[in-house]
């Protein structure tokens, strides 16, 4: 076979499918989002101003939530809805070890010990009967990661989160713009968290939202973003007072109205960007539902994924090569593949902590088969193309 035969894959010296890379995920701006920045850098305000209550209203509003509270990333929404949860020394958390690590790390933030609940071999969605399985008399909460955009059952998680007395939290940071039976994602679960760094839904830079209809936990959550004060200046200001008081341990997780917006400005096309990634995804699943070497992560029925990400699962026993190899393959055709996630308490940090392997056997051998293949709104009909084009290829290569 010679080097420049169309079969021959990159790394072996053929011609890759692309002559640039293609990253997993990337940013959408336009000068829309541009101008909006620009007029916040010309007013009055750059951190905390006007701009920060109009997000968090009209982000309330899309999700359909009573409260939105905004802070500077993913992360700090976590931390603040941990807290918000009363979670501390002696609780344990049940969450899933099929995510990116912030999930799990905000329980030890506020002093709790996560407890990791397998995940469904189809959707690597946490398993309602797992979480079951791990509730003891020290559960306080259950964190729900909404995997690859994918809401996970929520009506089970709520039955058993009522039953013993839990606090629900939804990371749904993959999840803005999905559904779970027609409802909203923002309304299933007591908080939910939202992501607004530049490979998501929607960009602010860095940010991220809680959202909740407790007026409780909205007025907690509030004051732990701003150091544990109870009044913030701009209310001081307007009461013709200087007057403050911590109340509590707080951080600075406030996000600046230079970021709020953009994040304005973005929201207006959230339901373009999620249309655009369902779209690509009906792609992949339409080319890729015939090849015995790899399969799609299973779609519930009464579930509408906003898709974060695409993962698909090599069938590695119709392959000659590991999952190493095909990554390294797919990423020398220049597809910007990657792998979500590491198992959570795989990590050294974890392993400090006393969590070993073999916790959660469905989604440790899940994690050595998964790629993720590149999806945001920005790319076009070809892109997607040079990406079945490329599976296809490094596959039809590694069949036996």
């Amino acid at each position: 076979m010679s080097l420049d035969d169309k079969n021959t894959l990159a790394v072996e010296g053929g011609s890759p499918v692309r002559n640039t890379l293609l990253p997993y995920g990337h940013q959408c701006i336009d000068e829309d989002d541009i101008k909006a920045v620009v007029d916040v850098l010309r007013s009055d305000w750059l951190t905390t101003g006007p701009k920060v209550a109009e997000f968090e209203k009209r982000f309330a509003e899309m999700v359909g939530a009573k409260y939105a509270v905004a802070v500077n990333s993913g992360t700090a929404a976590l931390h603040a809805a941990a807290f918000a949860a009363g979670i501390g020394p002696g609780d344990e958390v049940i969450a899933t070890p099929m995510t990116f690590a912030a999930s799990a790390n905000c329980v030890l933030y506020c002093g709790g010990r996560p407890v990791f609940g397998d995940v469904e071999a189809d959707t690597l969605l946490l398993d309602p009967s797992s979480v079951e399985s791990k509730v003891s008399p020290k559960t306080k909460a259950i964190i729900a990661v909404d995997y690859a955009g994918q809401p996970c059952d929520y009506d089970a998680l709520k039955k058993l989160s009522d039953e013993h007395g839990l606090i629900l939290i939804a990371d749904a940071c993959h999840a803005l713009g999905a559904t779970y039976k027609n409802r909203k994602v923002g309304t299933l679960a007591d908080m939910t968290v939202f992501s607004f760094h530049p490979v998501k839904h929607i960009t602010t830079g860095e940010g991220g939202m809680v959202v909740t209809d407790n007026p409780d936990f909205a007025v907690r959550l509030c004051a732990f973003r701003n150091h544990g004060i109870t009044a913030d200046h701009r209310q001081r200001e307007a009461e013709g007072s200087w007057f403050y008081e911590m109340a509590e341990l707080g951080y600075n997780y406030r996000l600046p109205d230079i970021n709020c917006a953009l994040g304005l400005s973005q929201l207006k096309k959230l339901d373009k960007f999620v249309a655009r990634r369902r779209q690509i995804a009906a792609l992949y699943d339409s080319a890729f539902a015939d090849m015995p070497a790899l399969f799609s992560l299973a779609q519930r029925d009464d579930r509408k994924s906003s898709y974060h990400l695409y993962v698909v699962r090599l069938n590695l026993s119709k392959l000659n090569a590991s999952r190493q190899q095909v990554f390294g393959a797919l990423r020398a055709e220049n597809i910007g593949v990657n792998v979500h996630y590491i198992p959570v308490y795989w990590h050294p940090y974890y392993n400090k902590l006393g969590y070993g392997k073999g916790l959660c056997p469905v989604a440790e051998k899940a994690y050595e088969e998964i790629v993720t293949l590149p999806l945001f709104p920005a790319m076009s009909d070809r892109d997607t193309g040079d990406v079945i084009k490329a599976v296809k290829k490094v596959l039809r290569v590694y069949a036996e």
